[in-house]
């Protein structure tokens, strides 16, 4: 497993798991809760998935990958590539 497919694959899990506190939280919500965590935590998660994403789109800096190559090794794309053709 190379680091940008790694990272790629967090960013949706922390993605999914964002989704399922918006569900939980909405649903404490809609039944009548005054605040809910779980929603206060989506918030939160979203912002900084969204902050990172715009480091990234701006300076094509990647904090996340930059630590993903730090254990993992990079991806070679072009030799990849070269084997589907």
């Amino acid at each position: 497993m190379c680091a940008e497919r790694m990272q790629r694959i967090l960013t949706a899990l922390m993605l999914g798991i964002i989704l399922y506190f918006f569900a939980t939280g909405s649903a404490e919500l809609q039944a009548g809760a005054a605040t809910s965590f779980n929603f206060q935590v989506a918030v939160v998660l979203q912002f900084f998935v969204i902050i990172m994403m715009l480091v990234w789109a701006f300076t094509n800096f990647c904090p996340s990958t930059w630590m993903m190559k730090k254990s993992f090794p990079p991806c070679k794309w072009e030799k990849e590539h070269k084997n589907e053709q």
